[in-house]
């Protein structure tokens, strides 16, 4: 079941299918608004399909993707092959992804915040540290 707040955010933006997948990086799910995955879709349809590289990079991508809907109690069902690759258990975490939202397993969640916490400030620093905010 999803949160109320987010069932909300969601309604107000017009969106009722999802689409989810296994996260490239780590032990999670990723669920995509359909438009977002879409726009990801048509710029991934321009990649060669015959260099050898982005066809697995293609095929391992998009393993196990289901198209999911939310019922009119907030309900969302992940599939059972996404629960079991991702190590959900019993108490999941949401969290934000700009555009996406990924789905943890609680323990694996703070586990992976924990074993990152130290390196983040010079992570952030690399990843962020030569943008460029005033041109918005």
């Amino acid at each position: 079941m999803l949160p109320v707040e987010l069932r909300k955010q969601l309604s107000d933006h017009q969106i009722d299918k999802l689409v989810l997948k296994r996260a490239v990086f780590h032990n999670n799910l990723e669920m995509y608004p359909q438009a977002v995955w879409e726009k990801l879709m048509t710029k991934l349809n321009k990649l060669n399909r015959f260099n050898k590289k982005n066809v697995t990079f293609l095929t391992r991508f998009l393993a196990g993707v289901r198209f999911v809907t939310i019922d009119a109690t907030g309900r969302m069902q992940i599939p059972k092959s996404l629960v079991n690759d991702a190590g959900l258990k019993k108490e999941i975490v949401i969290a934000s992804a700009i555009d996406t939202l990924q789905i943890w397993d609680k323990e694996t969640y703070e586990k992976f915040l924990q074993d990152s916490a130290e390196d983040f400030s010079d992570l952030a620093e690399e990843v962020m540290g030569d943008m460029n905010f005033d041109d918005e």
